[in-house]
């Protein structure tokens, strides 16, 4: 998917939380600054948690392991033997890679609907309307430039006509969620963050290879390279998240991690686009 994980769940964006629904959350430690539910800020004493005090996966290690922890529990036992929970998969996107019926019509849509995505998000953090989103500015990761330039490319190569991303598409619908949540919901949208720019660096790219063997003649897009060793690039964006993570209460940490579902099915619709004949 855009690169990102192949989780096992159907897309279905309509149905969500809204961040209104839970308790006003910050990005700023103790005492904070909230949205109230007139849009103003005010100074609050954060509340004692009433979460109970157990050790999550990956703690130990930092925020981030969490997040990793919470990510890898949505794959299935074949894609990961030892964390891996999620049941049979049942929509094409969550079908084992070698089942794929991709084509260059369904792929090229597939980069257009993830631009849209990618736009949205170097837009949040380039606008930075929380403080704390200047600091996955300009990480390395950025993806916009690279689609671009494929979409381009395959318009090109395979005489194939421009197109925009569907008014009732993925890339849209996810791009308004994103926007909702980096308002509203710091923690949720930092969630979202944090899957699509690691897991395109990971099963993205192995899903881009697969592919691009079935229907590209084994090109590689620029979409899965990289200025240099990413490596380095994932661990300043760790710090970062793990940094913003320390001024959260275990409420707004938990809330982050149950995020992870709602990331993995909006992912999904992207993939929906090569994984499926059109």
């Amino acid at each position: 998917m855009m690169g990102l994980y192949v989780a096992n769940l159907s897309f279905q964006p309509a149905t969500r939380h809204h961040p209104a629904d839970v308790a006003p959350r910050s990005m700023f430690p103790r005492p904070c600054r909230v949205h109230n539910r007139s849009g103003r800020m005010r100074c609050v004493a954060a509340a004692p948690s009433m979460v109970d005090s157990k050790t999550r996966p990956g703690e130990k290690k930092g925020f981030v392991e969490e997040m990793r922890f919470a990510a890898m529990r949505l794959h299935t036992r074949d894609q990961a033997p030892k964390q891996g929970q999620k049941e049979a998969p049942e929509q094409p996107a969550e079908q084992p890679l070698r089942q794929w019926q991709p084509t260059r019509e369904g792929y090229l849509r597939f980069l257009v609907e993830s631009k849209e995505v990618y736009n949205t998000l170097e837009s949040i953090v380039t606008d930075a309307q929380h403080s704390d989103y200047a600091r996955f500015q300009s990480t390395g990761l950025e993806r916009s430039a690279a689609l671009a330039e494929d979409i381009a490319w395959m318009q090109q190569e395979y005489a194939l006509p421009a197109t925009e991303p569907g008014d009732d598409g993925p890339g849209l619908a996810y791009s308004s969620l994103l926007r909702e949540l980096a308002e509203k919901d710091p923690p949720a949208f930092l969630c979202h963050f944090y899957n699509i720019y690691f897991a395109h660096t990971a099963g993205g790219r192995m899903i881009g290879t697969k592919v691009a063997q079935m229907i590209l003649d084994s090109k590689q897009l620029n979409f899965y390279k990289y200025d240099g060793d990413y490596k380095p690039m994932l661990d300043g964006v760790r710090q970062a998240l793990n940094d913003v993570a320390e001024g959260w209460t275990r409420e707004q940490k938990d809330h982050c991690l149950d995020e992870t579902m709602m990331s993995f099915r909006y992912s999904n619709g992207l993939l929906q686009c090569i994984a499926q004949p059109q």
